[in-house]
């Protein structure tokens, strides 16, 4: 069996960081020069024409995941800025809706599947449940994001700053783990598990925070670049790194066990 998601390598974690600013300033965008509700109308089909494609593919290719993972980014975006601009939910509140989202979902997932690695995705059930993940981490990410840009009043570079060291700290503690815990096999599993979902929740955040402060006006601490021009910038970066990795299959999984 071959799993429908890519490996993670440095190419996924590049990708996955420009799909997030990307998401960010493209809705953002969108809702400023559309009507809101148009924006996320077409956010909300481009997320499902997404995952129809996605999920008729028996394989992972890498322009349909990534274009996947682009559109939950942009809906995730949009889901998340919705409660708040058009509904008043304080940032902090819909980050703690969506991190309790979050929570359900993987332990729903751990119940059913026993197992929450990236390695083993290859039904349809724990496709649905990656995808599940995989959005809600997404508008937690832009919650928190905007939670520490906007009310905490950190603004888009040091909350960028932020999340950055928090990645870091994510992955020495990761490597310290792994020397401690040895060999073991279950231990280092679990250890490696925790801190690739810990590391994807916070890429959302730190992408998005990027993508603000380059795509914001300098009056709202940004570099006044424009939300168009970045992520048009943005798509050019994606294109040529999933057209070298549709070429060269270097993020594409070895089969797997049944066991994983």
């Amino acid at each position: 069996m071959v799993t429908k998601v890519p490996e993670v390598t440095i190419y996924f974690w590049i990708v996955k960081i420009l799909t997030t600013a990307m998401g960010e300033s493209t809705s953002d965008y969108l809702v400023a020069h559309l009507d809101p509700a148009v924006a996320v109308g077409l956010g909300f089909l481009g997320f499902m024409v997404a995952m129809v494609i996605q999920f008729s593919v028996r394989k992972y290719i890498a322009w349909v995941y990534w274009f996947t993972a682009l559109m939950v980014a942009v809906f995730g975006t949009m889901a998340a800025d919705v409660l708040h601009v058009g509904f008043g939910v304080p940032y902090a509140v819909s980050a703690t809706f969506f991190l309790v989202a979050l929570v359900i979902i993987f332990i729903a997932w751990y119940a059913s599947e026993k197992t929450l690695s990236i390695h083993s995705i290859y039904t349809t059930k724990r496709e649905v449940f990656y995808w599940l993940t995989v959005l809600a981490t997404f508008a937690l990410g832009t919650a928190t994001g905007d939670l520490t840009a906007t009310t905490w009043g950190f603004g888009y570079l040091s909350s960028g700053i932020l999340f950055a060291i928090l990645i870091l700290f994510v992955a020495i503690l990761h490597y310290v783990t792994k020397a401690i815990l040895g060999a073991e096999h279950r231990h280092q599993s679990r250890n490696a598990v925790l801190a690739f979902w810990a590391a994807y929740i916070l890429t959302r955040p730190l992408g998005a925070s990027f993508a603000d402060w380059m795509g914001k006006a300098s009056s709202a601490g940004g570099l006044g670049w424009g939300d168009g021009p970045v992520s048009l910038v943005l798509f050019i970066f994606i294109l040529c790194f999933v057209a070298y990795l549709a070429a060269t299959q270097r993020d594409v999984q070895t089969k797997v066990t049944a066991r994983s």
